[in-house]
């Protein structure tokens, strides 16, 4: 039995599924955590999270997208026994990484919770989630190398099953704990611990669909058609690894960083501030609630993050400019039009998302905030990967570090005035930041446009339209049914917006002419017979209007 290829669509459609389910999953996590927990222990669990996520990143990100480019570009060109070699040598980087990355956090968890979070609660949490670690870099080696054959299915099963094994467990061990009877630092560390189990079922998954792709492949160098490709020397991998994945590390941290230091600083920036329960409140639905919720929209964004490397990196080796220009531009357009209505749905409707799941209805603003702003977020990712695609790591990499810098120069300055609206806003204009210098790089060294000038016009006026057509339902819904339980009302609120922005945001796209005739044949299949209809009733109507 063999494995098949993806292309860029399909791969992405694995890989957005996957990260839905993922996502669905890790929300499913935190919100009976999030009732379980008082805010000072949501802000433990909260801290402690962000603080692997961010250590995960950079153990991680790097090295498994340059495997992806190098591979798919010996691949692209013959060169096979050489990506071979180059896959070995990032799993022996991979363990040692493991091993040291998890060393570091389980000796530096006081240092970090104590003097820099001022939260030494926190400590716990996160020598709890540390193990996990040990593994996740070897994963991530092995996912980069499936994406860079074009192979996307194991990375997105691997990540379901990592979710589902993480999800029970954390909820498992922190009810065990409640029940016991121990307190809120316990039980956040209980939750934290969780990912461990995450960490061993995803390991298992890659390493059954390494064993079946081996089983159903010849490699040429067993032939002995291309030895010398075997024996390049591990040196020069490592070398061309590190001079690639060290600009991706510092780009890939951004958005991590960013929700990271919102946790670690907003305790102290606004302590002296702001009363001590409402920094403790800010920071569990910051932590909790808003960074839940402001993952959600950018689920597509990552998926095609990662399955557009191969087919850029593979379209550039061979000097296809043409096709580099096409598929990025594609690739952002899918990104920020499939991206938009969801920022919509939860910012707009934030009040209703946030008190359906959550245990109170209490920092909807806060929720609504950050989750508008990844609409810059959706589109610097995907800029990202287009600039490794292309050989350009450093211009990311240059984009994502002052990003980084302003964010927290706007964090030092406007949180002790505006509280933690100020983070967010802090967090906003690095995304938007970065994505701005990003495409004017893309602009200079290929074909790349989004969309033509002329439709930029209709499509904010299509965002517009939508947003107040869903602020009328959630509040006329809301009116209308006041007389039920808050909870239930939320539930029919949030259902209602949702249908109204499935109904709506597509038609507005077609009528006012930001999705025309002409587009269709650059969309996948699947939006192509959704929108088909649409753009036939278009076409009628202004055949009869001429007439």
């Amino acid at each position: 039995m063999t494995v098949k290829k993806d292309s860029l669509l399909k791969g992405t459609l694995i890989l957005a599924l996957a990260a839905l389910t993922a996502r669905a999953l890790g929300l499913f996590q935190r919100v009976p955590i999030e009732h379980l927990l008082g805010d000072q222990g949501n802000l433990y669990y909260s801290n402690a999270n962000n603080v692997y996520l961010f250590m995960l990143v950079i153990a991680t990100a790097g090295i498994p997208s340059a495997v992806s480019k190098m591979v798919s570009e010996r691949y692209a060109v013959g060169r096979v026994l050489e990506a071979e070699r180059i896959y070995r040598a990032s799993l022996v980087f991979g363990t040692a990484a493991g091993m040291m990355i998890t060393l570091l956090l389980l000796a530096l968890a006081p240092v970090i919770a104590g003097p820099i979070m001022n939260e030494p609660g926190a400590a716990a949490s996160i020598r709890a989630i540390a193990p996990s670690l040990l593994l996740f870099p070897m994963i991530a080696m092995m996912r980069g190398y499936f994406q860079g054959r074009q192979y996307m299915t194991a990375g997105g099963i691997s990540q379901i099953v990592e979710q589902i094994a993480r999800v029970i467990a954390s909820i498992g061990l922190a009810f065990s704990l409640a029940a016991w009877g121990f307190s809120d630092e316990r039980i956040a560390a209980g939750a934290a611990f969780g990912s461990v189990f995450g960490s061993i079922g995803a390991f298992l998954v890659m390493v059954w669909y390494a064993r079946k792709l081996r089983a159903g492949e010849t490699l040429p160098g067993r032939r002995g058609t291309d030895r010398a490709e075997s024996r390049m020397r591990w040196l020069d991998i490592y070398r061309e690894l590190f001079r690639l994945s060290v600009p991706v590390v510092l780009t890939a941290v951004t958005v991590q960083a960013m929700y990271m230091l919102d946790t670690m600083l907003i305790k102290p920036l606004l302590d002296g501030h702001f009363a001590p329960e409402t920094i403790y409140r800010w920071g569990s639905v910051l932590g909790q609630n808003a960074q839940s919720f402001a993952g959600i929209p950018v689920i597509l964004a990552v998926a095609l993050s990662q399955s557009v490397i191969p087919v850029i990196s593979s379209a550039h080796a061979t000097g296809d400019r043409e096709r580099v220009g096409s598929q990025a531009s594609l690739a952002v357009r899918i990104a920020l039009f499939s991206g938009m209505p969801v920022v919509l749905l939860i910012s707009v409707g934030a009040y209703s998302v946030n008190g359906l799941l959550f245990s109170s209805d209490e920092g909807s603003p806060i929720v609504a905030m950050l989750t508008f702003g990844t609409i810059f977020q959706i589109a610097m990712l995907v800029t990202n990967s287009i600039l490794l695609g292309i050989g350009q790591p450093s211009l990311a990499m240059k984009h994502a570090v002052t990003g980084i810098l302003l964010k927290i120069l706007l964090s030092f300055a406007l949180a002790p005035w505006l509280g933690v609206y100020g983070l967010i806003a802090a967090t906003t204009g690095c995304f938007a930041w970065v994505l701005l210098f990003n495409v004017l790089s893309l602009k200079k060294r290929t074909r790349f446009r989004v969309i033509e000038r002329r439709k930029w016009l209709p499509f904010l006026l299509v965002a517009a339209a939508t947003a107040a057509i869903l602020w009328g339902v959630q509040w006329g819904v809301l009116g209308l049914l006041d007389h039920l339980p808050k909870r239930l009302a939320f539930f029919f609120s949030s259902a209602a917006m949702g249908a109204a922005v499935i109904a709506v945001y597509p038609a507005l796209l077609v009528f006012l002419g930001v999705i025309t005739a002409g587009d269709m044949q650059a969309y996948p299949r699947p939006v192509r017979k959704m929108l088909g209809p649409l753009i036939r009733l278009r076409g009628a109507a202004a055949r009869g209007m001429a007439d």
